[in-house]
C-alpha cells in the first residue's frame, strides 16, 4: 500500500473549513445577525467566497512554477469544485429569498442588468468543469479534451471578477486586487508557456 501523503489533510480540512463558514453564515440569517438587509449581506458574502476559491483554485499553478511548490495542484479540484457550490448556493439565494423565485423576474434581470448576466455566465461555464472534475472523466474525456474544456476557468475567473466590479458600487479597491492576482497568475502561465515553446525550438533546432 503507498503511503499516505503528508498533505492528506488538506483537502477535509477545507471541505470542514467551508462547511463551517456556511453554518455561521446560516446561523446569523435566522438570528438576524446580517443587519438590515440580510440577504443582501449574504449574497454579497458568498459572492466574494466563491470569487476567493476560485482565485485561490488558479493560484495553484503560479504557484508550482514560481517556488516549486506542488501541494496547493493536490487541492485544486476541491478548491474548484467548492467555488462552483458557493457560486451556485449564491444564484439559490438569489433566485429563491431574493426573488421569491420568479422566473421571469431574474430572466429579466439578466437581460437588463449587465453584473447579473456576467456572474450568470460564469455559473454557467463552470457547470461543465465540475461536471467533469473527476478521475473517470478525464479518461471517458482523454486528457487533451479535458484540458482544453477546463481552460474555460481562465473565461471564468475573469467574468467572476468583472461581476464583483460592476456589482461595487463606489470603492473599486477590493475587485481590482482581486484581478491584480488574476492577470499575476495569467501572466506567470504565458511566461512559462513562452519559455517551454522556445525551448523546445531550441531542441529541434
Amino acid at each position: 500500500m503507498a503511503p499516505k501523503s503528508r498533505h492528506a489533510f488538506l483537502a477535509p480540512a477545507i471541505v470542514t473549513g467551508w462547511l463551517v463558514t456556511l453554518l455561521q453564515l446560516g446561523y446569523r440569517i435566522a438570528t438576524h445577525g446580517l443587519g438590515a438587509n440580510p440577504i443582501a449581506t449574504a449574497l454579497n458574502q458568498l459572492g466574494l467566497l466563491a470569487l476567493v476559491l476560485l482565485v485561490a483554485t488558479l493560484c495553484a499553478t503560479p504557484l508550482k512554477l514560481t517556488l516549486g511548490s506542488t501541494w496547493p495542484l493536490r487541492i485544486r479540484r476541491t478548491l474548484g469544485l467548492l467555488a462552483f457550490f458557493t457560486a451556485l448556493l449564491h444564484f439559490v439565494l438569489y433566485l429563491g429569498p431574493d426573488q421569491g423565485f420568479d422566473v421571469a423576474g431574474v430572466l429579466s434581470d439578466i437581460v437588463k442588468r449587465p453584473f447579473i448576466a456576467v456572474g450568470f455566465l460564469a455559473l454557467l461555464l463552470l457547470v461543465p468543469l465540475a461536471w467533469t472534475s473527476s478521475k473517470q472523466a478525464v479518461q471517458r474525456l482523454t486528457f487533451p479534451v479535458w484540458q482544453r474544456l477546463h481552460r474555460l476557468v481562465y473565461a471564468v475567473a475573469v467574468l467572476a471578477a468583472l461581476h464583483f466590479y460592476l456589482r461595487v458600487k463606489a470603492d473599486h479597491t477590493q475587485p481590482w486586487l482581486y484581478a491584480a492576482v488574476l492577470a499575476a497568475g495569467f501572466a506567470i502561465r504565458l511566461v512559462a508557456w513562452r519559455v517551454k515553446v522556445r525551448a523546445k525550438r531550441a531542441r529541434l533546432a
